[in-house]
């Protein structure tokens, strides 16, 4: 199991010219897979180009910037942007992103395959939908590239199948934004992204909590969370490297000798929030309230991680939920 490094709930694009099938599908799939229509190729193309700039936008930090210097030995340096994952979440259109294309076969301006031909340079990820006589079609379609999936409209499971696929295809979307990534921060604090025993936790964690949105978090290291009412919570994940680390932080800053304790025997997990997210005197009178209770995962190696509710006035302010999101769009 792989883990996306941010991941928040986007759109489904249905194209069809059939406005009647439209609906239809649009109330199947509910608010569960937000979905926009489109009847006419030429409009849905538009559209798709419209939002799908806001994806390309985030191309400048999920990539790593390199510096190249002219002395040796070292000609250059790569610097990672996590702090800037967050501020994703800031974004007003970021529902909206299409990360599934659901396209019919037969229409009359252009076929489902030209269509997809038009959006072959977008990152969202592509169904086709196809009558029994388009199946040799959708297969060379497929072997191309062109699609990631194919279903006949026909078949008795064709709805149970095509939400299935719109989900794991969505988590596909999000894992092909993170690859360029993924090798960096495993070699370095963020190792746990490439741990399946954590992307099983942050699963876990999402559904515990009903979380909608994450984003990887800097300082302290792990996800920043939100539920689909908008509230903000903070999944931290620490090696034992980095409990050690908090550990002697805190001692050779005069720390608390209960809180001393408490890190040593792992029994809390801390969020020292700003700066380099370790202890300060900042923290002194009241560090209970910046500790949760230490709870285990054993994956590669042992992670040690816990949960926080955070005040949005400690971040960015609040963000808009996905909840208002649905409201506004079910008038549409």
């Amino acid at each position: 199991m792989s883990l996306p490094i941010y991941q928040h709930p986007t759109m489904t694009v249905l194209v069809d010219d059939s406005t009647s099938f439209l609906h239809s599908l649009r109330f199947q799939l509910g608010n569960a897979l937000p979905s926009t229509t489109f009847s006419d190729a030429p409009s849905a193309l538009a559209w798709l180009r419209e939002y799908s700039e806001d994806s390309t936008d985030l191309e400048g930090f999920l990539s790593p910037c390199v510096d190249t210097y002219t002395r040796e030995p070292q000609p250059f340096s790569v610097a990672l942007h996590v702090e800037q994952l967050s501020c994703i979440s800031q974004r007003a259109r970021r529902f909206m992103t299409p990360t599934t294309l659901v396209i019919d076969y037969l229409m009359p301006q252009m076929n489902g395959i030209e269509f997809c031909e038009a959006v072959q340079d977008l990152p969202c990820k592509k169904i086709l939908l196809t009558g029994v006589a388009d199946e040799k079609q959708a297969i060379a379609a497929f072997n191309r590239g062109l699609i990631d999936r194919y279903i006949r409209k026909s078949d008795p499971d064709a709805l149970d199948r095509l939400e299935a696929d719109i989900v794991t295809l969505q988590r596909q979307y999000f894992l092909a934004q993170s690859r360029v990534v993924h090798g960096l921060l495993s070699l370095h604090d963020y190792r746990f992204v490439s741990d399946p025993a954590v992307a099983g936790l942050v699963d876990q964690v999402a559904k515990a909590y009903q979380i909608v949105e994450h984003y990887l978090y800097k300082n302290p290291s792990g996800f920043l969370m939100y539920d689909a009412e908008g509230r903000p919570h903070l999944l931290v994940i620490e090696t034992e490297h980095g409990m050690q680390a908090h550990y002697e932080m805190a001692r050779d800053s005069g720390a608390p000798q209960a809180l001393l304790e408490a890190l040593r025997a792992r029994r809390v997990i801390p969020n020292f929030s700003g700066g380099d997210g370790m202890y300060s005197a900042a923290f002194d009178d009241a560090w209970y309230n910046y500790t949760a209770p230490a709870q285990e995962c054993q994956g590669r190696e042992r992670y040690y991680w816990g949960m926080f509710d955070l005040d949005p006035i400690t971040l960015d302010g609040p963000v808009e939920p996905f909840s208002a999101f649905l409201r506004k769009h079910q008038g549409r």
